[in-house]
């Protein structure tokens, strides 16, 4: 571990700050990142390029802190490609008013309503991962699938639930920007 650490320090710090752009940020992000690689310490062993699986949990450690950021904003129609969003998202903020807050409940319902009819691995995929916040890794070990897999899983399930929202009138709306 004091070997991985000496040696790819520097490189996660760069990445860090090229991602962030902020050097406190940057301090914060690779924390985290170190946190993660402690917690898979046993999985070390089974690594064969770890320049690339400490590459991997950097880039996710930073999606994983974009969503959360994400979830601060007011509505789904506002994000790019309109499903690329945690269902989290819909949760109203303060400031809002009752019309808007009425509005997000039913776009809420309606999305949930949607994800309950995908396929099963596609629902419980886009429900770990959005729902539950889970990152590729867990998702992967929970469902006992290769990354590569649940990455297709999302992909496959996102595209699907945006097709039957876009042919459902009444989401259309929301999903469309």
């Amino acid at each position: 571990m004091e070997q991985l650490y000496s040696e790819y320090n520097r490189y996660i710090y760069h990445l860090c700050l090229k991602l962030t752009r902020n050097k406190a940020e940057a301090e914060d992000l690779m924390q985290e990142v170190w946190l993660k690689v402690v917690r898979y310490e046993s999985s070390i062993d089974k690594v064969e390029h770890a320049k690339a699986w400490l590459t991997t949990i950097c880039m996710n450690t930073f999606r994983d802190r974009y969503r959360k950021n994400v979830r601060r904003s007011k509505h789904v129609m506002h994000q790019p490609e309109g499903l690329d969003v945690s269902l989290l998202d819909l949760i109203a903020s303060d400031e809002a008013g009752a019309a808007e807050l009425l509005e997000q409940q039913d776009v809420s319902t309606m999305i949930r309503t949607k994800i309950a009819e995908l396929d099963g691995i596609y629902r419980t995929t886009i429900l770990y991962f959005y729902v539950h916040q889970l990152s590729l890794i867990e998702i992967a070990e929970a469902m006992k699938v290769s990354i590569g897999t649940v990455k297709s899983r999302l992909f496959r399930g996102k595209q699907r639930l945006k097709d039957m929202l876009i042919e459902d009138a009444r989401t259309r709306e929301y999903v469309t920007v």
